[in-house]
């Protein structure tokens, strides 16, 4: 399988959600970025902020939406044009409810879960076929706290458990990069190289 060329942060633009579970997409890609070195730069016409880093020895291209969760899609199809990637070269890092904080796991293709980022990027697409990194947030218990829970700050243990799922997932993506991707997911999700 081909490499990754893309990957998108998942999460809602604006300081007020920093923190928040729903922008562990965009803790992720901050934290590659980071590692990498690299600033975040607008780029209007995708609508959203790019990066680009070489990363395991490949260019790789970050994006950030600066649309809104639910309109993600806008940037993420923007972005998959502009760039000639094929949607199977890209990995959408987001928050995920059915995983609790502390895991990650790597997907490809399949539903969106009721994740409205990875809803609006299949509905502009036709189709889920990208790579997924599901970062846990855990779930609140019940469907109705679900939007303050996703909108709101984990606490400090929670925070902690989420920065370890991430730098579990930059451990594992220079063999998704290289497009080892079950090699990735063994590591990733056994916790054993």
């Amino acid at each position: 399988m081909e490499g990754l060329r893309l990957i998108v942060g998942l999460g809602n633009p604006g300081r007020e959600h920093e923190r928040t579970r729903h922008n562990a997409g965009f803790r992720f890609v901050d934290a590659l970025a980071d590692k990498a070195g690299a600033r975040f730069g607008i780029e209007s016409k995708l609508f959203g902020e790019t990066a680009k880093i070489d990363f395991a020895g490949r260019p790789l291209w970050l994006l950030k939406p600066a649309t809104f969760m639910n309109l993600s899609g806008k940037s993420v199809a923007a972005a998959l044009r502009y760039w000639k990637i094929e949607p199977e070269q890209a990995l959408l890092a987001h928050d995920e409810l059915d995983l609790p904080p502390g895991a990650a796991r790597l997907k490809f293709d399949g539903g969106h879960g009721g994740q409205n980022g990875l809803r609006d990027t299949m509905k502009l697409l036709g189709h889920g076929r990208f790579h997924r990194l599901r970062i846990g947030i855990g779930h609140p218990g019940h469907k109705d706290r679900v939007t303050s829970w996703v909108l709101g700050r984990p606490g400090n243990d929670d925070d902690i458990l989420i920065n370890r799922a991430i730098d579990d997932a930059l451990d594992v993506l220079p063999l998704a990069v290289k497009g080892d991707f079950n090699e990735a997911m063994k590591r990733l999700h056994t916790g054993k190289p």
